[in-house]
This record gives C-alpha cells, structure tokens and sequence, in this order.
C-alpha cells in the first residue's frame, strides 16, 4: 500500500474564532476553550484557541474595515504604513507574525477557522488544496465519525477566485462552516455540531502523531465553479429574489431549466447553463452585499494515499 512521503507530526494547532464577528459559534467555543481548554487539550499538541478580530466581535458585526477572511494575500501582508490601512490588514499582520509566517516552515502545522452561515449548509468542512492528502484524510475521518450526521466538504480551489482566508496562514488550512444560523446568535444545535466536528479533527491529528496508519481513501466534494449574482435593474437595484424551490436547497442539483430567481411579478428565471451545478452559500447574508445569491459547485472525487507520521 503507497504512503504518502513528507507528513510530520502536527505539533501546534490554532482554533480561530470570530474571524467575523458576527458569527458567534467560532467566538462563544473559542471563548470556552480560552477559560477551560481540558477539552481541546491532547498529548503531544500545543492547542490555541484565538479571537481573530476582537473589535469585530465586540461590535458584533462581520468587520470594522474590510473582511478579515479576505486579506491574507501578500500584497495586504505587507503593507508598511499601519496608520493609513485598514483595521482588519494590520490585525491580518499580527495575526501572521503570531501564526506564520504564511508559507514558512515556521507556520503553525494546522488552523481550524470556525465560520457561521445563514445558509442551509448543514455541517460543512472546506478545503484549499486539492493535493492535501493530510486533510482530505482528517476530513475523510471526520465525515465517518461524524456518520449519519452529513458533513460536506467545499473545495475553494480556483483559478480565477482568490479567497485568501485567515487560516491561509498553515500548511493545513481548514475551514468549517456551520449553519444555518442568524448573524449575532447562537443556536445549541450549531454549536454542538461544530464542537464535535473540532473535536473529532483533534482526536484525528492526535491518533495520527502516535502512529496510526489511515488508508487510502476517497471523499466526496463540491468544488466552486463560479460565484452568481442577483439580477438587477437599470439603476442597479435588486429585480429578483432566490426562488422558493432553491431556497435552503444547498448541495441539491440544479438542473438546466430549473428555477433559480422569481421577480415581484411572478416571472420565473431558471437556470440556463449546460451542465448540472450544486449550489451553496445560498442567499447567504453576509454576501448580499457582495451581489452573491450563491455559489455553482460541480461534484468531484478526489483521493488520498495511505498516511502514516514519518516520524513514527
């Protein structure tokens, strides 16, 4: 059976919270762990729980600036003059000087960046990097321990779209997304759900540094293909809405001809491409102001090679 070559041990792992400050899942488990970390504490791990943008949670709202989850690039990394740019750049800059640097061998091996959706997503892992094979193990593990409760997993891979995200930072970046749930509340069922998912990537990362071996696997993914605005008017105002039959319908396939937006009049737009797509991040709140109404995702398998720690 083929190893994969090269996977250390995974020696320090961050847990972000409240990378927007509005979603408050990530911020009330970082805020637990911070004050009782026994539950997130394994041997052989440094475990960090972190609030990545403070002034965002304490105003309870995405951001002060500009998003924090977009601004991880090099250019924003850096910028030298920190009266002038935004907040959310020079925390993204702090944030790298303690996590990274970003691309570095002195980067944290794993960040598991706690995210909140208004969309009906269910439990959602996502994915940067196709060729991960230690994630795609991890999340492979996850989705088996986590049976029958279902947890996709979005690969933001992308030629043309480029995210930039907080967790960006590691050599495993991991995103978990949870919903659906308002902007500035707190459902008991999201929270467990993203709990246990954190938990159980833990017990995964644990299990792997004492030398079990995972084998060969594949898993299930929804890979973005483009990102869908709103139709609109001559003066740039909103002519549609998501129709009823594609609400709360993420991870469903929508087919050519099927129903995507309906006008104040009743006119039904459907879907016109050539091919079936899977939605997400459908009517998602925080991307209205983006002109996002969702996010076309085509269905992929991708595989990983047996893992063991090289160090073992």
């Amino acid at each position: 059976m083929a190893v994969s070559s090269g996977i250390s041990a995974i020696r320090r792992v961050a847990i972000f919270g409240g990378t927007h400050g509005n979603e408050l899942t990530g911020v009330f488990l970082v805020k637990h762990w911070l004050k009782h970390g026994g539950e997130i504490t394994r041997s052989g791990l440094e475990v960090r729980p972190f609030i990545t943008n403070p002034k965002a949670v304490e105003k309870c709202v995405r951001y002060v600036d500009t998003d924090l989850n977009r601004v991880f690039d090099n250019q924003s990394l850096s910028l030298q003059n920190k009266v002038k740019i935004p907040y959310e750049i020079t925390q993204a800059q702090e944030i790298n000087s303690i996590f990274g640097p970003k691309g570095s061998k002195d980067a944290y091996d794993v960040i598991l960046d706690l995210h909140n959706t208004t969309s009906k997503m269910g439990a959602t892992l996502i994915l940067e990097d196709s060729k991960d094979e230690f994630t795609i193990q991890m999340f492979h593990y996850i989705q088996k321990t986590m049976a029958p409760v279902p947890c996709s997993v979005l690969l933001i891979e992308h030629p043309k779209i480029k995210y930039a995200t907080t967790r960006s930072i590691a050599k495993h970046p991991i995103g978990i997304e949870v919903g659906p749930q308002p902007q500035g509340v707190v459902r008991a069922d999201i929270l467990e759900k993203m709990r246990e998912i954190v938990l159980h990537a833990l017990d995964f990362m644990q299990q792997f540094n004492e030398g079990s071996e995972f084998p060969s696997c594949s898993i299930e993914v929804f890979k973005v293909i483009e990102k869908r605005g709103y139709p609109r008017n001559e003066n740039g105002e909103l002519a549609a809405i998501i129709h009823e039959s594609l609400q709360d319908q993420d991870w469903r396939a929508l087919n050519p001809g099927d129903p995507m937006f309906i006008t104040m009049d009743g006119k039904v737009i459907p879907y016109e491409g050539e091919h079936t797509v899977y939605p997400t991040f459908v009517n998602e709140a925080a991307y209205f102001e983006k002109n996002e109404a969702f996010v076309t995702t085509q269905k992929l398998t991708l595989s990983a090679k047996s893992v063991r720690c090289k160090s073992i």
